[in-house]
Formats: C-alpha cells, sequence, structure tokens
C-alpha cells in the first residue's frame, strides 16, 4: 500500500507542485497580465495613437476604477493556471524525466528539451483555452464603448455567456495561436530554464545534489525569463486580437479572418514594431512570472516530497 501511495505521489509531484507555483505567481502578477493585454488591443482600438506605457494604465485604472480594478479577471487567471499551468509543468517535467529514463539517467540534450516543451505546451494549450478566452475577455471588456460593454460578472459567466452568445467554438477562437504561445513560451521558460540550469551550475561549481542552489536557479531564472518574453511575445499579441475581437454590428464581420490575415494587418498597419506593442509590461509579466514559478517550484517540490514521503 505504502508503495502505491508513494508511486501516485511520484506520479502527481510535478502536476500539483507546477500548478501550485503557476497559481501563486499568476496571483502576484495579475496587475502586469492585465496592463498588457491592454496595451496589446491599444493599438487596434486606438489606430494611430501612441500605446500607454504599463504604469500609466495601472494608474489610471486605479485612480478611476479603484485598487481592486487591476485585479479584474484574477478568478479567470487561477482558473487558467490550474488547468494550463498545471498541465504545462507537468506535463513537461513528466515527458523530460521520462526521456532522461530513455537515455539511461543521463540529463537530456537541449532539442530534447525543446521537444518536451512544444508538446507539453501545445497539449496544455488545448485543454486550457477556454480559460483564457474568459480571461481576456475580462480583463479588456471596460475597453470598450460603454454601449458594447458585456458587463461579464466573473470567469464562469464569462465562459457560459461566450458559449451562449457566441457558440462552443468561441471558446477556443484563436487556438492556433495560442498553441503556437504555448509551445514558444514553454521552450523560452522550461526547456531553457533546464539548459541554463546545468550551464549556470558549472560556472558556480553547484553539485546539484540535493537540487539546485539559489543562486543557481535565480541565475537561471533570469535566462528563462527573458527567453520566454522573446520567443512568444508576437504570438501572443495575435492570440489576445483574436480572443478579444468582435464582430462589426452593420456588417458583422470580425476585424481578422485569421492568424495569417491578423499577423498581415499588424505589419501592414503597425509596423514589425507592432508584434511588440506592449513588450515593456510583457517582459514585466513573463519575467516575474517565470522568475516566480522557477524558485518556487524548487521550495514546493521539496515541500511536497516531504508531505508524502518522497525521498
Amino acid at each position: 500500500m505504502t508503495g502505491e501511495k508513494k508511486s501516485f505521489g511520484k506520479i502527481a509531484e510535478p502536476f500539483v507542485c507546477g500548478g501550485s507555483a503557476a497559481t501563486f505567481a499568476s496571483i502576484v502578477i495579475h496587475p502586469m497580465d492585465l496592463a498588457k493585454v491592454r496595451m496589446q488591443l491599444f493599438g487596434q482600438l486606438n489606430p494611430g495613437k501612441p500605446v500607454p506605457g504599463f504604469a500609466s494604465i495601472l494608474t489610471t485604472m486605479v485612480k478611476n476604477d479603484g485598487v481592486a480594478s487591476i485585479y479584474k479577471g484574477v478568478d479567470a487567471a487561477i482558473g487558467r493556471q490550474m488547468v494550463y499551468g498545471t498541465a504545462r509543468i507537468g506535463l513537461h517535467r513528466a515527458f523530460s524525466e521520462k526521456l532522461k529514463e530513455m537515455n539511461d539517467g543521463k540529463p537530456i540534450s537541449f532539442p530534447m528539451k525543446t521537444l518536451s516543451g512544444m508538446a507539453s505546451g501545445s497539449i496544455a494549450v488545448c485543454i486550457g483555452t477556454p480559460f483564457d478566452i474568459a480571461l481576456v475577455r475580462l480583463q479588456s471588456d471596460s475597453m470598450a464603448p460603454v454601449a458594447e460593454r458585456k458587463n461579464y460578472k466573473n470567469v464562469f459567466d464569462a465562459l457560459t455567456r461566450t458559449a451562449t452568445e457566441e457558440g462552443a467554438g468561441a471558446l477556443y477562437k484563436g487556438l492556433m495561436p495560442n498553441i503556437l504561445r504555448g509551445m514558444s513560451m514553454n521552450v523560452g521558460m522550461l526547456a531553457c530554464y533546464d539548459q541554463a540550469k546545468e550551464t549556470v551550475a558549472k560556472l558556480l561549481n553547484d553539485p546539484m545534489i540535493d537540487g539546485p542552489a539559489l543562486p543557481t536557479q535565480i541565475g537561471a531564472s533570469l535566462v528563462a525569463g527573458f527567453t520566454a518574453a522573446a520567443f512568444s511575445m508576437p504570438f501572443d499579441l495575435i492570440k489576445s486580437r483574436l480572443m478579444a475581437q468582435k464582430a462589426d454590428p452593420v456588417t458583422g464581420k470580425l476585424p481578422y479572418g485569421g492568424v495569417a490575415d491578423c499577423a498581415v494587418q499588424i505589419a501592414k498597419k503597425e509596423g514589425p514594431i507592432g508584434f511588440f506593442s506592449g513588450f515593456s509590461a510583457y517582459y514585466g509579466r513573463c519575467a516575474p512570472h517565470a522568475m516566480i514559478i522557477l524558485l518556487s517550484i524548487e521550495s514546493i517540490t521539496k515541500g511536497y516530497r516531504n508531505l508524502v514521503g518522497l525521498h
């Protein structure tokens, strides 16, 4: 019985620990995520006008609607990470461990880490996209003209009304760019972290006998925070545009015909730099989010192993 419990606990470990770390990180950086989405949508709603900085966006929101406004949609963010975050981190760790076993217990190569990151990221996105849709809708609703606002009450209201009013398929709007974004994010964050951890450990002479030392974790997470943002930013922008788009009330036509059309329109109207609109907020969101996850997951994992008796 003990062996069975330990076996189940070992299988559940990457999912429980990864999901917990991702949820905690999302709560901490939610205001930055909200500002990021608003900066990404600003060019679409206000063509020709300069995009305000994330500090300006957050300050204006607090001034006009109170501190609670910068946590609009946090319930959707928590729901998203409990599903998406748990899956993408848990699956990556599980895939990586399996590949390591197949490699006679030796560290796997970066291409194999990349493959694991891409596979786990794409699967996780397919599971978590409805919550992503709800999160973007909640965060962007107040940017629309008063007459066009949906005034969603919470994440479940956003999910239910979106499916009812626009069809169940609307919960998977922007799925393709979201898959691309999830794959690039996982490679930039998890695969690069695993690789950077080995490199930094060698530079700092860290034997990593009982896991990486704190300086190794910090150095590797700094690298992963940057690569996660740089790799995934264009896909995240397209994803946000497609998820937030609404049909023209007169013609019934959507602003974008798909991923390619959205990319072409952004390039034509906003130039190549348009794909990195809101990068300051995105990096400010991605880097701390990645670092909080990667730094906390080691401690959470140790606590989890002690709790369930794994060594």
